[in-house]
Order: structure tokens, then C-alpha cells, then sequence
């Protein structure tokens, strides 16, 4: 089923879904039960489905997980990709990378595929969670089966024994995943595997070619993208800080 995104149709499904209007939704299902799955025209050529509206960035929408249980429970495939995109990324990789972990959670207990191909630069809901610093369901999918064979992602999420593991494979790691690893382990946050790194030769302050010039210094200082969601959140409420 193919939607235009100017159809009554898809701007009532996709009201339904950003509001949260759990009931309403169920009864557009109910009436049309091929929605679950359609496929909704975007701007740029690309078609989605609502379980993309749902897990859209920023994510956090209105009872966002009794939202993807229900369009789940309706038939919604959860590994359905973007069609016709730059990215061919899942629901999956969209929560991921708004640290959605409650959302996640409904999806891969609805059997998404915690190893999808798609995301960003077509990489797993791992890549993405960690690239973007979303711990929370970084930790979620490594607990529910995905696999940890990056250096750099061992790094940024504290697995010391992994770390140690990666770092002593054959070959071994390039001096640029060591510094990689050096800068991830400083956005994760993890102190000891930063020290393991740093004696192993990482560069204290090389930056990744994606990290726009961040130091390990810079990047250990700034927020996670759970945190700063909720920052321009509050901001955006008007709450006031004692800085201002």
C-alpha cells in the first residue's frame, strides 16, 4: 500500500502516531489494516512507514512504545527499510539513534533485527547508537544479542575484557582504531578503557575524520544525545538555568 503524504489518509495515520493518539490509531487499523505496513511518500523521493513516524527523530513522541505495539500488533513489519532513500535504515536504527530505549525495547521485542544493515553510512542499530552517543540503547541491543567486534565500540561502552580482547587479535588493530577507540572510550565516558588505550599508543588528542575536530578533551565534555535532547527540551519549554 502506497501512501502520498498529502492524502486525508496519511495525515490522520500520522497525526494519530506524533500525538500519540493510541485509540485513534487502533480504529484507522482497524478499518484499514494494510496502513500498518504502507509505504508513506516523503519530500525527497524516499517512502516510509509509520513505524518510521513513530521512531522519527528526535523520537520521544507521545506514548511512543503503546504507538509501535500497536502498529506491531496490526502486522507492521519492523524491519521494514526506507525505500527509495540515501539510507535504507529500519525503526530500529531511528531509535537507536535518539537513545529511544523504551521504543527500542517494544521493537526488538516485536523481532527486529539487532544486526539490520541501513543505518547512517549502512551500519547496524549498534553503529548508530554509539555514533551518536546513545548509551542507554547501545547497552540495550548488546544485551539482547548484538555483537561487539569493534574496537571502538567496546571502547565507548566500558568492555574492558572485550577491549583487551580486540586489542590483542591477529592483526592487530592500526594506530587510527587505537586513536578512534582512545576518542570513542573519552565519549563514552570510560576512564579505564581510555587508560588501557592511551598505554597501548592512542594519540590523546587525535580526533576521528567524523568528529568535526573534537578532542578526546572536547568530546568527554559535551552532552549525550539523551541528555541534550531533554537540555533543548526544557529549553524549548522555557525553563530557566541559573547561567542565564
Amino acid at each position: 500500500m502506497h501512501l502520498h503524504r498529502d492524502d486525508p489518509i496519511t495525515l490522520e495515520l500520522v497525526a494519530a502516531i506524533r500525538t500519540g493518539a493510541v485509540s485513534d490509531l487502533a480504529g484507522l487499523l482497524d478499518e484499514q489494516p494494510l496502513l500498518a505496513g504502507a509505504l508513506i511518500e516523503g519530500r525527497r523521493g524516499a517512502s516510509s512507514t509509520p513505524l518510521h513516524v513513530a521512531t522519527d527523530w528526535p523520537g520521544y513522541h507521545p506514548n511512543g512504545p503503546a504507538v509501535v505495539r500497536t502498529l506491531l500488533d496490526a502486522g507492521a513489519d519492523p524491519d521494514a527499510p526506507i525505500v527509495g532513500g540515501r539510507h535504507s535504515e529500519t525503526a530500529l536504527h531511528s531509535a537507536a539513534s535518539s537513545d529511544d530505549v523504551d521504543v527500542a525495547e517494544v521493537l526488538i521485542d516485536g523481532g527486529a533485527n539487532v544486526e539490520a544493515p541501513g543505518g547512517s553510512i549502512d551500519v547496524t542499530p549498534l553503529d548508530n547508537a554509539v555514533g551518536y552517543g546513545c548509551w542507554h540503547v547501545a547497552r540495550l541491543l548488546v544485551a539482547r544479542g548484538a555483537v561487539v567486534d569493534k574496537l571502538w565500540h567496546a571502547s565507548a561502552l566500558g568492555m574492558l575484557t572485550r577491549v583487551t580482547e580486540l586489542l590483542d587479535a591477529s592483526p592487530p588493530p592500526s594506530a587510527d582504531q587505537i586513536d578512534e577507540a582512545f576518542w570513542q572510550a573519552c565519549h563514552g565516558g570510560q576512564r579505564r578503557c581510555a587508560e588501557l588505550l592511551l598505554g597501548r599508543g592512542a594519540d590523546l588528542d587525535a580526533a576521528p575524520s567524523y568528529a568535526s575536530g573534537q578532542t578526546p578533551l572536547d568530546i568527554a565534555d559535551g552532552l549525550d544525545t539523551r541528555r541534550e535532547n531533554v537540555v533543548t527540551w526544557l529549553r524549548e519549554l522555557g525553563a530557566r538555568s541559573t547561567d542565564t
